[in-house]
């Protein structure tokens, strides 16, 4: 039994959408399973390309985590393997705040779904992959692709596709070093200011309005967070020069990609070019150089290229 899955990297909180707004972004995780029963030796994980850095056990890995966690959603219907092996390659930057665990939990749920026919449902997947993540900006366009909101509820995550404007473009510049991003949430304050409450749900509002519409005041209104930006900012070398280049280049604004240490902009397509050039030139003056990463359309989200022959389900405990 084998099956093959691609994932894109994402984006999240663009300002003001924090822990619940990302946009996919087109850098790729690709990942494949293979399933043993005959072989009793767990999970293996064989990591290539930007994943080579990750040393993590098999046992704890986020891929073994989304993959266990499909089969528990699963059922007693579905098959659980002895042995399990996932080769994985990526391009997407680890540590970075580009969604790369999220990309990581997403193959795993979705190669066990696809590999054991599990029949489980996209909303099902973000249910997983939150459950795992924390929350759901990453793991949402990193499912559906495109930009996304994910509103918590009662009754569940409820998500939905936000439209994007023609014309807009969304620039990432990633440095050679990552972010924590425990260390970066645990600088948040406890509380704030309602007057602050207040702001961050109003730049939230611009944000989703911003995207539709294309409006450039609203969308700088929207990547000048309140909420979480001013006090992760300083943990980033070079942030305030590099997000003066992109405004001054012809950024409607710009602002931390997740917790960092990526920045990311949005401007009107026909200045990408300059902005992005920008930024680079901004980190570069203060010796650091960065990767830039340009989005201009609609990135997809996950999709199944490859599922082996269809298997009879069995009661096999996973090990």
């Amino acid at each position: 039994m084998t099956a093959r899955v691609r994932v894109p990297a994402s984006s999240s909180n663009l300002g003001a959408g924090f822990d619940c707004i990302g946009v996919a972004v087109d850098r790729w995780l690709a990942a494949s399973v293979t399933l043993d029963r005959a072989e009793k030796g767990g999970f293996a994980i064989r990591r290539h390309g930007k994943l080579s850095a990750v040393k993590v056990r098999p046992d704890q890995d986020l891929f073994t985590r989304g993959f266990r966690a499909a089969c528990a959603a699963g059922g007693g219907g579905g098959v659980t393997p002895v042995g399990v092996t996932i080769d994985a390659t990526s391009d997407i930057p680890v540590g970075c705040g580009l969604g790369s665990s999220a990309a990581a939990i997403v193959a795993g749920a979705m190669l066990a779904d696809a590999a054991l026919g599990l029949g489980l449902s996209r909303a099902q997947i973000l249910e997983i992959g939150t459950t795992i993540e924390g929350h759901p900006d990453n793991i949402a366009p990193a499912i559906y692709g495109g930009a996304v909101l994910s509103v918590r509820t009662p009754a569940g995550l409820v998500s939905t596709s936000l439209s994007v404007a023609d014309g807009l473009a969304l620039l990432i510049v990633v440095p050679p070093f990552p972010s924590d991003t425990k260390a970066a949430r645990a600088v948040l304050p406890r509380t704030l200011p309602h007057s602050d409450a207040v702001s961050a749900a109003s730049r939230a509002a611009a944000l989703v309005q911003g995207l539709s519409s294309g409006d450039g005041a609203l969308l700088a209104a929207a990547l000048d967070d309140v909420l979480h930006v001013p006090f992760r900012r300083a943990r980033i070398p070079g942030y305030d020069a590099v997000v003066t280049a992109a405004q001054d280049a012809g950024a409607f604004g710009a602002t931390l990609s997740g917790a960092g240490s990526a920045i990311v902009a949005i401007a009107p397509r026909e200045r990408s070019a300059a902005v992005g050039t920008a930024m680079v030139a901004a980190w570069r003056a203060i010796g650091i150089e960065a990767e830039l990463i340009t989005c201009t359309s609609t990135v997809a989200g996950a999709t199944v290229t490859h599922v082996s022959q269809t298997v009879q389900p069995v009661s096999t405990e996973i090990s």
